[in-house]
């Protein structure tokens, strides 16, 4: 049965307890000063330059072994378990294939070697160069006045390039990847770690004017191929593949078939790729139900997670797409969803007799 998980911010908050009681057990967990959190998007940031990073000097660095350590602990004072990591250090000098790239790789080796003896056994990263996932809009009235975000391509390209014209390649990212690639993979197999590529988001060939590569399913199937190992996979988040294909679940059982889905991001959008609004789950067009099935189907037993839900009445919509309430009803709803295709859950409560704390009488 698969696990349904959910990401937190590395710094403890009433989210976590919330997810607790809400049935959660293992999360997946960003890093204090590390890539994905310097990146992560704000209102406005589809207009910005990206900051340059610094990085903290050794045994300061968030995915060094020690700081890995507190952070299992921290999250294990919770009574949660810490399954996956989503963050890594910077790795643009690693994707554009630039000086510096193997020092970031052997940054990166470290995290993995960190993860393989704390038992962390899934890392995400992805292949999304010079700047993040992206959004144009932030507060689209979805139902009942909950604010949801969306991408329209055309109002992206008023926002400045990051590059100029031909200074990146697609072929350069492939060239670089496969040398990532040649060089991490036996690490993780050595940890026992799996890696898990994110599509880009969303999933085009170029969002101001820097390329992507990591957008239709014949890309994930040429970064199988580049270094075949049951170590290396796909994280199937399926607000990007539903945009690849008009067949989901069919594409759910392709790559699930075969075993190459380490990690899901749970999620549905409305529109194409280059124009679309995200949906509460239970609204889309997707049919999440179909999608549960062919998980069970192929013997997926990895970590889910919902992914970006909209903000609902009177939650801050400061981290667009990471209310707490849309996350929680999302959760509810993925569970409910997974009961009816997996069976429910053995529980830990049993028909057992109560005993009471006599203070509560």
């Amino acid at each position: 049965m698969l696990e349904v998980t959910e990401l937190l911010q590395p710094s403890p908050s009433p989210l976590w307890r919330l997810v607790k009681q809400a049935g959660v057990d293992q999360v997946v967990s960003l890093l204090d000063g590390a890539e994905q959190m310097w990146r992560w998007p704000k209102v406005g940031s589809d207009r910005d330059v990206p900051r340059t990073y610094v990085a903290p000097p050794a045994g300061q660095r968030p995915w060094e072994l020690a700081a890995l350590a507190r952070l299992q602990a921290r999250y294990r004072d919770y009574g949660l378990e810490l399954a996956v990591l989503e963050d890594t250090p910077p790795m643009d000098a690693i994707r554009l294939g630039r000086p510096g790239r193997d020092e970031q790789i052997e940054w990166l080796a470290t995290q993995l070697r960190a993860m393989g003896r704390l038992g962390i056994g899934t890392l995400c990263y992805n292949w999304l160069a010079v700047s993040g996932w992206a959004r144009t809009h932030h507060e689209i009235a979805g139902r009942g006045g909950a604010l949801t975000t969306g991408y329209d391509d055309d109002a992206m390209r008023r926002s400045s390039p990051l590059c100029e014209p031909g200074e990146i390649t697609h072929d350069q990212l492939w060239d670089a990847l496969g040398y990532f690639l040649r060089a991490v993979v036996p690490v993780a197999e050595e940890s026992g770690v799996r890696i898990c590529m994110h599509p880009d988001d969303p999933p085009i060939p170029e969002v101001r004017a820097v390329p992507r590569i990591m957008g239709t399913p014949d890309a994930f199937e040429r970064l199988l191929r580049l270094v075949e190992s049951d170590h290396s996979g796909i994280t199937f988040c399926q607000g990007n593949f539903t945009l690849m294909t008009d067949d989901l679940p069919a594409l759910i059982r392709r790559f699930g078939g075969e075993g190459r889905i380490f990690f899901v991001h749970f999620r549905d959008v409305v529109g194409d790729a280059r124009h679309f609004v995200e949906t509460f789950h239970d609204e889309g067009p997707t049919d999440m139900l179909e999608c549960m099935r062919a998980y069970r189907d192929v013997g997926f037993d990895g970590p889910l997670r919902p992914d970006h839900v909209p903000a609902l009445d009177g939650e801050s919509n400061e981290s667009f797409g990471y209310a707490s309430l849309g996350r929680l009803f999302a959760l509810g709803y993925i569970r409910g969803l997974r009961e009816s295709v997996y069976g429910r859950p053995r529980s830990g409560a049993g028909r057992a007799p109560v005993d009471f704390d006599p203070s509560w009488r």
